[in-house]
């Protein structure tokens, strides 16, 4: 099995997800970051987009499922990610997704709270 890793960084969006009322009901900015294991030696010989997963369709799925869907915690947003990401492409084998909320609603000087999940075909 290969090593190979696509990796996003820093992707953002805003989502319905948190525990707290003012959270489901007021979308909040989260970044995530998700690490794709596929075989990328066919790419990597043919310089062809169609021998690779296309990250801008994952970005989009991506998108579409946290923008239409309420999650209460991280975990389940992080999951349902890994969920798309398998479905975007065939040769998707493993997912690594972490999901950090840069304003966690919290009594404290915290900057970012987060989950990081990794979820194997």
């Amino acid at each position: 099995m290969s090593e190979d890793r696509l990796f996003l960084r820093g992707l953002q969006i805003m989502a319905l997800c948190g525990a707290l009322p003012e959270e489901q009901t007021r979308a909040q900015p989260f970044e995530m970051d998700i690490e794709l294991g596929a075989d990328l030696v066919p790419s990597g010989v043919s310089d062809q987009l169609g021998d690779t997963v296309d990250y801008s369709a994952v970005c989009a799925a991506v998108c579409a499922v946290t923008h239409g869907q309420r999650f209460e915690l991280m975990e389940a947003m992080a999951h349902k990610v890994a969920e798309v990401c398998f479905g975007c492409d065939e040769r998707v084998v493993h997912v690594t997704v972490e999901v950090r909320k840069l304003r966690p609603p919290v009594p404290y000087n915290l900057a970012i709270s987060g989950v990081r999940i990794t979820r194997r075909l």
